[in-house]
């Protein structure tokens, strides 16, 4: 069983619950946490890349965030990274969802900003699961490519003539069969069974998840490490849209299987900048598609002017979000996942980098979306230029619905800038 070292400087960094002790650290913590563990169980720790697992005196082992957040459940013992900021497991899970579609809502999500993980995720699940299949499981059509020996569907001649050349029977067809195997139930299965491997579920839940499971019967059955099939969100299968969006969240983030060493681990990891750019370029799309134009995400542009003979420059820039009227740039954006210092300044060289959009693009402004931070945004005016660089913070402690209004209002503010010029 895992146990705690004499060297744990801080008894709220592990408790006790249930034999299993929970280490709870900042993201930004630099002194971590030392518990004492077998060497299978630290490397299958190891593994998840949520920690550093350093050895220490004595068989223990320092246990350090190394930039990603969320849980790790071993053996006798749970690891949680918790943003620098105010983003609980709620919110987090919103970010997550939101990200990949901004059909995804907050209610989807059972729990508040304390819940743990692994139970809120279960929870969740089950809910928005059976409240899909509340009107029995979603049936549609599929395409079969099958050999029988009775015509359905259309033959395919050419595969025939390959395949039996000279023989009658046995024949290759095509047809389309009315069945519970689509792309949808195999998501959402999947999901279901990715949460019953996870032990940190409770027995009513997981019964509930074993039964969701069973009117399933009949969905194929992903295999481990199989890329989950895409499914489009239609008027037929309406309500099943929360549930599959957060069986993406799961199957995307979350894994449980044997570690280095045979080690069962659950592990639920992801890396806070790339959730926090991913949510803010998304929201941005949503809030400027009001607008003439189109955003465009990761836009490519060269710093330099093309060398004679080439087509295009070799300093490359990929710029977080730009929006475009009529295929020229009028508004850049640059998401940094970064905390203000003491005195409330951010990095000098972001600015140098929005600098450097601005003056490719011919543009006279560029925003800085910052994590974190409830002051309003810093327009500082770069010397000897036209340029302006706004510092604007997103203030990651409110609301989800709040969250997305910034960037809608910072949506509105920059078109109604560049209108102005």
């Amino acid at each position: 069983m895992t146990t705690v070292a004499p060297t744990l400087a801080e008894a709220s960094r592990g408790r006790w619950v249930s034999g299993v002790l929970h280490v709870v650290m900042d993201e930004l913590d630099r002194e971590g946490a030392v518990v004492s563990l077998g060497q299978a169980t630290a490397a299958a720790l190891a593994d998840t890349g949520l920690v550093e697992v350093r050895p220490e005196r004595g068989g223990a082992w320092r246990l350090l965030p190394c930039g990603k957040v969320g849980a790790v459940l071993a053996p006798g013992l749970q690891v949680q990274v918790t943003p620098k900021e105010k983003v609980g497991l709620s919110k987090l899970i919103f970010l997550l969802g939101y990200a990949r579609d901004p059909g995804f809502r907050p209610e989807d999500v059972a729990g508040d900003d304390e819940s743990e993980l692994w139970p809120a995720l279960a929870e969740s699940l089950a809910r928005l699961a059976e409240r899909a299949l509340g009107r029995g499981v979603l049936q549609g059509y599929r395409t079969m490519d099958e050999s029988l020996r009775t015509v359905r569907g259309r033959i395919r001649i050419g595969d025939q003539l390959t395949r039996r050349p000279g023989q009658m029977v046995p024949i290759e067809v095509t047809y389309d069969e009315f069945t519970v195997d689509i792309p949808e139930n195999r998501v959402l299965r999947a999901a279901l069974r990715r949460m019953l491997t996870v032990p940190a579920v409770d027995a009513k839940t997981r019964s509930r998840l074993a039964h969701l499971d069973g009117r399933l019967d009949g969905v194929q059955l992903l295999r481990l490490r199989e890329q989950y099939p895409s499914w489009l969100p239609t008027r037929l299968n309406d309500r099943y849209h929360a549930a599959l969006r957060l069986s993406e969240v799961i199957l995307r983030n979350c894994s449980a299987e044997p570690g280095p060493g045979g080690v069962q681990i659950a592990a639920f990891v992801v890396p806070m900048w790339k959730v926090f750019e991913d949510f803010v370029a998304t929201a941005l799309t949503e809030g400027l598609r009001r607008y003439p134009g189109v955003t465009r995400t990761q836009y490519r542009r060269s710093l330099d002017v093309p060398l004679p003979g080439k087509a295009e420059g070799e300093v490359s820039m990929r710029i977080d979000i730009a929006h475009l009227v009529g295929g020229k740039p009028v508004a850049v954006f640059d998401a940094k996942y970064k905390a203000a210092d003491s005195s409330g300044r951010y990095p000098n060289a972001d600015h140098y980098q929005v600098l450097a959009y601005c003056t490719a693009l011919n543009l006279d402004r560029g925003w800085l979306i910052y994590a974190g931070g409830s002051g309003g945004s810093v327009e500082r005016r770069i010397r000897n230029s036209p340029v302006r660089v706004v510092e604007y913070p997103l203030d990651l402690s409110v609301r989800p619905g709040e969250l997305v209004a910034q960037l809608v209002e910072l949506g509105r503010d920059a078109w109604a800038v560049q209108r102005a010029g």
